[in-house]
């Protein structure tokens, strides 16, 4: 990734930027047609479907659902946990929609917070959420190793009397690298994850274990080292008493030594920075 500008976006990030758009404009279509009794797996059958229809053939990985405490992924404990259940819907109850369409060879993987009416805690996580996009963005610029940024995200939320959820993904990961993939017709997936995508993420990792450089973003010591540039699809979790909520969008990280080049949101247009803005 060499250096953009932001506003000035290349041909590649623009397309990005669309993959992007279109993965929460599915989001926010599927949250609007949820109601009582709709499953989790109904509910990623939806963002399938949707996203389908306006063209997406391959996947980083496909959609999830998670209702109620599955949301802060409570007892989670295997991979298998992570996929779409039976269950219900419930009013009041948060959700969380995560889906990752590749469109035109171009990769987005996004996260989306909501509830069945009313929700006063999640509302809470979500705006608390807003001082975590700011810590990353800040510090990616400082050029701060990816692992202590991770640290003071933790130590962020502890401040809020939160517990950090995306410690339960696999490898701890707050993010992972994106890239474009080969476009084609159709791409299998694999345990819910496109081949094509796999692929790219293992000859990322081989070559960062040779360089000293992971394309993960975790709590561990390979990912003791400066920010890579490239995107990264970010996504800090919060969680509080069986309560979840996370957003998850494209950080752009460039050679550039302008800090405000050297680091943006792909896209300030989004509906948890449209939430925040609305707030002031």
């Amino acid at each position: 990734m060499t250096t953009a500008v932001p506003g000035e976006l290349s041909a590649e990030l623009r397309g990005f930027g669309k993959v992007q758009r279109l993965a929460y404009a599915c989001a926010e279509a599927v949250a609007a047609r949820l109601a009582p009794g709709v499953t989790e797996r109904e509910a990623a059958r939806m963002q399938r479907v949707w996203l389908r229809e306006r063209g997406v053939r391959d996947w980083f990985h496909l959609p999830f659902a998670w209702f109620g405490d599955r949301t802060a992924f409570v007892n989670f404990r295997l991979p298998l946990q992570f996929f779409p259940t039976d269950r219900r819907l419930e009013p009041g109850m948060p959700f969380i929609l995560d889906m990752a369409p590749v469109l035109d060879g171009y990769t987005a993987d996004i996260g989306y917070s909501g509830s069945l009416g009313p929700n006063v805690v999640q509302d809470r996580l979500m705006d608390d959420l807003a001082a975590h996009r700011e810590l990353i963005l800040r510090e990616v610029r400082e050029r701060r190793p990816l692992r202590e940024i991770y640290e003071d995200v933790d130590r962020l939320m502890v401040r809020q009397g939160y517990a950090n959820r995306h410690r339960a993904y696999p490898f701890g990961v707050i993010a992972h690298k994106v890239d474009r993939v080969a476009r084609r017709r159709w791409s299998p997936t694999v345990f819910g994850f496109g081949t094509q995508a796999l692929r790219g993420l293992a000859a990322d990792a081989l070559r960062g274990h040779r360089e000293g450089w992971s394309p993960l973003w975790s709590p561990y010591r390979f990912s003791d080292h400066p920010p890579r540039p490239g995107l990264w699809a970010v996504e800090p979790h919060l969680g509080f008493r069986g309560t979840g909520a996370k957003f998850e969008e494209i950080l752009v990280v460039t050679d550039s030594r302008d800090p405000e080049q050297s680091a943006f949101w792909l896209d300030d247009d989004l509906p948890h920075v449209r939430r925040w803005a609305e707030e002031k």
